[in-house]
């Protein structure tokens, strides 16, 4: 790791972190809640319109985590340039392509 890149090594979601893992301890909670469900024997119906609650709040955490790693680390590889900078690029396309396919 270069001077430069020391500098730069701070994730983009720290100033957001404490929303993030609050965020992920009510998935958490979602995750549990759909297990009991389908302990109890509930409907289908309800157990999947909750698993389709959860996918959709896994996905906007990592739309979030994405939008910051585009803001921080990509936008200060970008600047910098040089191979930190085509390696960010890559595995910000490599992670859209992920949550594109998910």
């Amino acid at each position: 790791m270069t001077a430069q890149t020391e500098e730069h090594a701070h994730h983009g979601y720290i100033s957001d972190k404490e929303e993030y893992l609050k965020r992920l301890r009510r998935i958490e909670g979602q995750a549990r809640g759909i297990s009991k469900m389908v302990d109890d024997e509930k409907y289908c119906i309800d157990i999947l319109t909750q698993v389709s609650a959860l996918t959709n709040a896994l996905q906007a955490v990592a739309v979030g985590l994405l939008d910051d790693h585009l803001k921080h680390c990509v936008l200060d590889a970008a600047r910098m340039g040089g191979p930190d900078a085509d390696l960010k690029i890559k595995e910000a396309s490599d992670a859209i392509a992920r949550l594109v396919r998910s």
